[in-house]
C-alpha cells in the first residue's frame, strides 16, 4: 500500500495578531482556506474532527467538508472523527454518501467514540452505555457499507430495517470508512472483526509503544479471515523553518490548551519539560523544522508499518497565519522527505 500523507484539524478556535479570539464562524472560514492551501501544496487528505464545545469550531464535519469540496478537486475529505455513538448510523451514512457524490468520490469517514463526552448529554445519551452504543451502531454502519438493501434487527440504540436501501447510494465501490482508536485492545479487535481500516490516535508518549496494537490488528485480521487493511496514525505537530521557531510558536498555545483540558480531567498542568520530551525523538509531537518532522514521521511509519499518516496541524489558539505556513512546509518539504526516507 502506498503511503498517504494528510492533515487534520478540530477547527481549534484561534487568536488574531493582537491576541483576540476569533469567532467560531471565522475559524470555520479559515479552515476552508487551510484545506484549499493543503491541496495546492500537495497534501493528499484533509480531515476535520467533531466537537461540541467552545474551544473547537467544527460540530458538523460533513458541512465543512462539503464547503471544501466546492473549492478543491483532488484532496481526500474526511472526518477526524465522527462520534458515531451519539449519532444515527443511517444518517451518518447518508451525509457522507452525499459528500462522496458532491466531491466525485473523495469522501471518507473515521468512526469513533470521541476523546470528549460532551455529545452524550447534548443528544440525550447515557455514558453508562458507552460501549454498547458504539458496538451496535458500528455493526449497523458496517452493514450499510455493503451498498445493498439492509435487513437489521435494532434495539434501543438503532432502528429496525427491512430490506431497506439507504440513499444516496455510493456511485462506485464503497464509502471509505476507518475506525479511530485511542489505545484500547478491544477497539483494535472490533475494527478487525468488522473488516475496517484502523486509525491510531497517538497524542502522547513514544509512538513505538503502539506496535503491539498494530501487531494485534494484523493478527486479528488473519483470524477473522479479513484481507490486509491499512493502518494510519494521527498525531499533533507544527512545522516552522527551524526547530527553535516551531517550538517557540506552538508552546504557549499548547500549554494553554493542554492545561485547560487537563484541568477538566484532573491532570496536573503541563510543563515545558513535558513538552520538550513529547517534541523530542521519542515523543508524539511532530514539532520542528521540515527535516526534523519528516524524520520523526518516517520513523513512526517504519516502526508501525503504516499506510497513512495524518498530522493534526492545529493546536489551541495557534494563529491562522502560522497554520498556513506550517501547512505549506508540510506539503512542500515534509511529505516528499517522508516518502524518500520511507522508501
Amino acid at each position: 500500500m502506498s503511503l498517504v500523507i494528510g492533515v487534520d484539524t478540530f477547527g481549534d478556535v484561534t487568536v488574531d495578531a493582537e491576541g483576540r479570539r476569533l469567532s467560531q464562524a471565522q475559524v470555520l472560514r479559515n479552515v476552508v482556506a487551510e484545506a484549499v492551501l493543503a491541496e495546492q501544496v500537495g497534501i493528499e487528505a484533509f480531515g476535520v474532527g467533531e466537537h461540541h464545545r467552545p474551544d473547537f469550531a467544527v460540530s458538523a464535519p460533513e458541512v465543512v467538508l462539503a464547503a471544501i469540496a466546492t473549492k478543491t478537486s483532488s484532496i481526500l475529505l474526511g472526518s477526524a472523527v465522527t462520534v458515531l455513538s451519539t449519532d444515527d448510523p443511517v444518517r451518518v451514512f447518508e451525509r457522507f454518501s452525499t459528500l462522496n457524490a458532491l466531491s466525485n468520490g473523495r469522501a471518507e469517514v473515521i468512526l469513533g467514540r470521541g476523546s470528549f463526552t460532551e455529545s452524550y448529554p447534548l443528544f440525550g445519551y447515557d455514558l453508562s452505555h458507552y460501549e454498547q452504543l458504539f458496538e451496535e451502531k458500528l455493526a449497523l454502519f458496517t452493514a450499510l457499507l455493503q451498498g445493498t438493501p439492509v435487513t437489521w434487527r435494532g434495539t434501543s440504540w438503532t432502528t429496525t430495517l427491512e430490506n431497506q436501501t439507504v440513499y444516496a447510494p455510493i456511485e462506485s465501490g464503497r464509502l471509505r470508512a476507518w475506525v479511530g482508536v485511542g489505545g484500547s485492545p478491544d477497539s483494535v479487535l472490533r475494527a478487525a472483526r468488522h473488516g475496517l481500516p484502523l486509525t491510531l490516535a497517538i497524542i502522547g508518549g513514544d509512538p513505538e509503544r503502539f506496535l503491539p496494537y498494530a501487531t494485534l490488528y494484523r493478527q486479528a485480521l488473519d483470524q477473522f479471515e479479513q484481507p490486509d487493511l491499512p493502518i494510519a496514525v494521527h498525531s499533533p505537530g507544527h512545522v516552522a523553518d527551524t526547530d527553535e521557531d516551531a517550538k517557540a510558536q506552538i508552546w504557549p498555545h499548547y500549554e494553554q490548551m493542554m492545561s485547560r483540558i487537563g484541568a477538566e480531567r484532573g491532570w496536573a498542568p503541563v510543563t515545558r519539560a513535558h513538552f520538550e520530551r513529547e517534541a523530542g525523538p521519542s515523543g508524539a509531537l511532530c514539532v520542528g523544522s521540515p527535516e526534523t518532522v519528516a524524520r520523526k514521521i518516517a520513523g513512526t511509519v517504519r516502526a508501525l508499518g503504516l499506510s497513512r499518516f495524518d498530522l493534526k496541524y492545529s493546536s489551541g489558539t495557534l494563529p491562522h497565519e502560522q497554520l498556513l505556513r506550517s501547512l505549506e512546509l508540510f506539503g512542500t518539504k515534509v511529505a516528499p522527505r517522508v516518502r524518500e526516507l520511507s522508501s
